[in-house]
C-alpha cells in the first residue's frame, strides 16, 4: 500500500514561507549544515527581481504525508541553455526531503511532468536555479561544512535519485589550498618566466568603477567558458545584478583582472566565505544577527576561488599562473589561511592538471543527475 503523499504547487504566502523554512527540518541534527541566509533565497527564488528568470521560468512543490511537509522541489525551465545547447532540457533544483523514497519519486516525477507538458526531454539537476548559482549534489566530503555558494546534503540523496532511475551527467571537484604547498618553488619559477614572456598587467578590481569592471569579467568569462558544458553566459541585466552582490560581499583584494594594453584578457575571483558568518546566524539577519554578521565577518578564515577565466589565445602564456600568484599573494596578507577551487568540471583535464600543480587536492565532489522523460 502507498503512502498517503500527494504534491501540491506552492500558491500563497504561508506555502512559500513552508518551502523556504522547510530544510531546518531536514538538517536538523547536522552540524556541518549551513543554512541559506534567507534574504538572499527569497530573492533568488522572486521572478520579478532575479533576471534569471528573463529568459527561464519556474515552479515551486512541496510533498506533504498526513499534511506534514516532507519534501520540496522546483521544476525549471532556462529557454538560453536549451538554445545555446540545442537540448530540450527541464532542470529540477533546490531539493529537500527526507530519508523517503516515495516522496522522493513524486517531487522528480512532478518536475518530469511539468517538463514534459512544455516539450522537454530530459530532467536534470539539481540546479539552484542554475549552473551559474549553486548546483549538484555533495558526493564526497560529506564531514565538513560547504563554502560560500556550494551545496550540501545528506548523503541518502545520492541513494533516492539512484532509487528514481537518475543516472550521472556530470561531476564536479572542489580542490582545497592551503598557504603552504610543495608546488611553492615551481610555480615561483614558472611565473618568472611568465614575466618575461608576457607584457600584461596583474591589478586588482576598482570598486569605485565596478559596473565597468565587471563588463571587462564578463567579456572574458562569456569567451573563454563558451565551450564549457552547460554553460550559459550572462544577460547584461544578469551582469548588473552581480554588480550590486559583488559591492556587498567582495574583497577587492582577492578579485584580479589582467589586462594586454587595456583589453581585459583574464581574471579570477575569489570570495570570502561567509559561510562561516552565516552559520553563526542562522540565515537569519535580525538586528543581533547583523551585529554577530559584522563581528565575525572580519575574522573569517577561508576563501573560495569561485571563477577563474583566461582568453584562449593566452592559456599557454604563463597567465593563468600570473593571475594566481598575485591572487594568492594579496590572500595571504589578507589573512586567509586557506582556500577552497570550485566547482570543477571532472573531465577538464587542463584546469585541473593546473590547479594540481599549485597544490590544489580533490576534497570534495558533487554529482549532477539525469534521465530522459520522453
Amino acid at each position: 500500500m502507498k503512502e498517503n503523499i500527494h504534491i501540491e504547487k506552492v500558491k500563497t504566502k504561508k506555502e512559500f514561507k513552508k518551502f523556504i523554512y522547510f530544510p531546518w527540518k531536514v538538517y536538523k541534527n547536522n552540524p556541518n549544515w549551513v543554512p541559506p541566509l534567507i534574504m538572499d533565497l527569497k530573492e533568488k527564488l522572486n521572478k520579478k527581481k532575479n533576471p534569471f528568470f528573463e529568459h527561464a521560468d519556474m515552479e515551486l512543490f512541496l510533498a506533504y504525508k498526513d499534511n506534514e511537509v516532507t519534501g520540496r522541489i522546483a521544476a525549471i525551465l532556462d529557454e538560453n541553455h536549451n538554445e545555446i545547447h540545442n537540448e530540450k532540457i527541464a532542470f529540477f533544483g533546490f531539493y529537500e526531503s527526507f530519508n523517503d523514497s516515495e516522496t522522493a519519486a513524486r517531487l522528480l516525477n512532478k518536475a518530469s511532468e511539468w517538463g514534459k507538458e512544455r516539450g522537454m526531454e530530459v530532467l536534470r539537476g539539481p540546479m539552484n536555479p542554475s549552473m551559474n548559482d549553486e548546483c549538484a549534489f555533495l558526493l564526497e566530503g560529506f564531514d565538513s561544512p560547504p563554502v560560500i555558494m556550494m551545496t550540501y546534503n545528506p548523503p541518502y540523496y545520492l541513494e533516492l535519485m539512484e532509487k528514481c532511475e537518475l543516472v550521472k551527467a556530470k561531476d564536479l571537484y572542489a580542490f582545497y589550498m592551503t598557504r603552504d604547498h610543495k608546488t611553492a618553488e615551481q610555480v615561483e619559477a614558472i611565473v618568472e618566466n611568465a614575466r618575461k614572456k608576457i607584457n600584461v598587467k596583474i591589478r586588482t578590481i576598482n570598486m569605485k568603477n565596478l559596473a565597468e569592471e565587471v563588463k571587462r569579467i564578463q567579456f572574458i568569462y562569456n569567451n573563454a567558458w563558451e565551450k564549457n558544458w552547460g554553460f550559459v553566459p550572462w544577460t547584461e541585466n544578469e551582469m548588473s545584478h552581480m554588480v550590486k552582490k559583488l559591492k556587498q560581499i567582495a574583497d577587492p583584494r582577492i578579485v584580479i583582472l589582467a589586462e594586454d594594453k587595456d583589453k581585459p584578457v583574464g581574471f579570477a575571483i575569489g570570495l570570502p566565505n561567509y559561510n562561516e558568518v552565516i552559520k553563526r546566524i542562522n540565515g537569519r539577519l535580525t538586528p543581533l544577527g547583523v551585529i554577530k554578521f559584522l563581528i565575525y565577518r572580519k575574522k573569517i578564515k577561508g576563501m573560495r576561488g569561485i571563477v577563474f577565466g583566461v582568453l584562449k589565445e593566452y592559456r599557454l602564456t604563463g597567465l593563468s599562473y600570473l593571475i594566481y600568484s598575485e591572487l594568492e599573494k594579496n590572500a595571504k596578507e589578507e589573512g586567509y589561511e586557506w582556500g577552497e577551487t570550485s566547482w570543477q568540471l571532472e573531465d577538464n583535464e587542463a584546469i585541473n592538471r593546473f590547479v594540481e600543480s599549485l597544490g590544489g587536492k580533490i576534497y570534495k565532489k558533487y554529482r549532477i543527475f539525469e534521465k530522459r522523460i520522453i
